[in-house]
């Protein structure tokens, strides 16, 4: 049988077959588009700082508005928000090659995990192809369900809140420091809405209105940068006589699960701690989260070699904040013991043997799949818990509050994953003096990971301006002032063993979004709803759309 010649066919068969050649190549060039948005977005962040990727948030918005369907819309913010954080969380699956039985699970972690966090930037444009107005006004709306989808992003089932928009700036930058105003998720408003005002000069309207629409972003982007340079400029460090020294013993965490290695890794913490300091005695010490591959009740068990050897590293009057986990019995009768991921507080009085633990805090907000599993019961009947081998919860603690030392200011700790969080230190007459923020950042290597979390670790201090006093095992561990500065000379990067010893800087003046929290992004999330809400009921179905 021989095919019809092309030329045979009829012209409506070869204007069919070219209209679906044309839809085909529209459709992989919208999808090839929606992959480079999210790219340039994630490579905005540090430590890569490719600010101009920002503009990946108005190719997004262009894209759910020429999408014919809401559902398209979703599939184009799902596509941007996969490739986004893929290059933002490719670094967990190097937690996997920890333990070299898992090693098969971190591709799917790599893949799984931003497939998941994409529904939200979906959801976002589809509600955007659905309910925005026409015109320039358009960009409030699009900024308003972008940030308020990227803000549930950060809380459903505990949240995972890495790398919002607004922490494209680089902490301690001119561009970060609105955030002591609005905090991170109000400069994400502001950022998303500033790049996304150029989306309209590609887009109907006016010339002129288009014009105006990116001279304001153009203008928001400028005001940022210099409001950031005049904050900078007034900003006096003073330090305060509380001398702190940070301990990286630089442990890899594939290496500490031998009993050989244990009394090794005890000994580096100890010859560290009582390293002679060239700015004398520090008066605490800070540990980071997991120092030691051991819980709290076999450190401190009546006769544990390990508290007499610490007991021994310290000199009277020394405060030790060391993370470990810990163990105690349920409030409940027959019900098995609570586990906490905790930070102690260990004080020598000088006046004897021992050490007193002066405070205890508990990890508050738990890591979902490394701390707990979400919906427990329901994963362990499906199989998961035997999957990420976890045969049982930690427990969440309190909410975060600060600390009371003997021999230094009230401190507010964070462990780990909490530092990502905005919000939980308090302002006002209980603002503490520092934040002590202890992390693992070892299971991530030598990756984007621990580098990415320095950055957001130090959003905290320009939200709160009080110092930040951060300790890892394996970098990066710093000392930050209140801008969200690293003190110059005061860093130990990744594979760096050493200490840290820094007098702890004053706190920087209390700033208005310690006062208000996130007031001023609630109020610019529900405006943008506002304005888009009423063109709702007037709109017929399917017309919804910005044309």
């Amino acid at each position: 049988m021989t095919s019809e010649p092309l030329a045979d066919l009829p012209v409506h068969d070869l204007a069919a077959a070219s209209e679906k050649r044309r839809r085909l190549v529209l459709r992989l060039g919208r999808i090839g588009l929606a992959l480079l948005a999210g790219v340039g977005a994630a490579l905005a962040h540090p430590p890569f700082g490719v600010l101009p990727g920002l503009l990946g948030y108005p190719l997004l918005m262009l894209l759910a508005e020429g999408s014919e369907t809401k559902r398209g819309a979703f599939w184009m913010g799902w596509l941007g928000g996969f490739a986004y954080f893929f290059i933002s969380c490719w670094w967990v699956a190097e937690a996997f090659q920890v333990d070299p039985s898992q090693a098969w699970m971190a591709p799917f972690a790599a893949s799984l995990l931003p497939a998941g966090l994409g529904l939200f930037w979906g959801t976002a444009l589809a509600l955007y192809r659905r309910f925005a107005p026409t015109g320039v006004i358009r960009v409030f709306v699009f900024a308003a369900l972008f940030c308020l989808l990227e803000w549930l992003r950060g809380h459903v089932l505990t949240g995972f809140p890495w790398n919002p928009a607004g922490a494209s700036w680089k902490a301690g930058s001119a561009g970060s420091q609105f955030a002591s105003v609005v905090g991170v998720y109000g400069l994400s408003f502001v950022t998303v809405a500033a790049v996304s005002a150029f989306a309209p000069l590609l887009g109907p309207g006016t010339r002129e209105r288009r014009a105006a629409s990116a001279l304001i972003g153009a203008g928001v982007l400028l005001a940022l940068v210099i409001g950031g340079m005049i904050r900078l400029h007034g900003a006096k460090v003073e330090l305060s006589p509380t001398l702190v020294r940070i301990v990286q013993a630089d442990v890899a965490q594939e290496s500490k699960w031998t009993p050989e290695a244990y009394q090794g890794i005890v000994d580096r913490y100890l010859n560290l701690t009582a390293r002679p300091g060239e700015g004398g005695l520090p008066d605490v010490v800070v540990w980071p989260e997991g120092a030691l591959p051991a819980s709290a009740n076999q450190v401190f068990a009546d006769g544990a070699p390990e508290a007499t050897a610490i007991a021994r590293a310290l000199q009277p009057g020394q405060t030790l904040l060391m993370g470990l986990a810990r163990a105690e019995p349920s409030p409940k009768p027959g019900a098995p013991d609570r586990y906490f991921n905790s930070l102690f507080a260990l004080h020598d009085e000088g006046d004897g043997p021992g050490l007193r633990v002066s405070a205890i805090y508990d990890k508050y907000r738990l890591v979902p799949f490394g701390e707990y599993l979400p919906l427990g019961d329901l994963m362990g009947t499906l199989g998961i818990r035997s999957l990420v081998h976890m045969p049982s919860d930690f427990s969440a603690g309190p909410k975060p509050a600060p600390i009371t030392l003997p021999n230094a200011p009230r401190v507010q700790p964070l462990i780990c994953y909490e530092s990502l969080y905005p919000g939980f230190t308090p302002g006002g007459g209980a603002r503490p003096s520092w934040i002590a923020n202890v992390s693992n950042d070892a299971w991530f290597g030598r990756t984007s990971g621990p580098l990415q979390h320095l950055n957001l670790a130090s959003y905290r201090a320009i939200e709160t301006g009080l110092p930040v006093v951060r300790a890892t095992p394996t970098g990066v561990s710093a000392m930050i002032d209140g801008w969200g500065r690293l003190v110059p000379g005061k860093r130990l990067n990744p594979g760096e063993s050493g200490v840290i010893d820094a007098f702890l800087p004053r706190p920087a003046p209390a700033t208005l979004y310690g006062r208000v929290g996130d007031l001023f992004f609630w109020l610019a999330v529900l405006a943008g709803l506002a304005i888009c809400l009423p063109w709702r009921r007037l709109a017929q179905p399917g017309t919804g759309r910005a044309t």
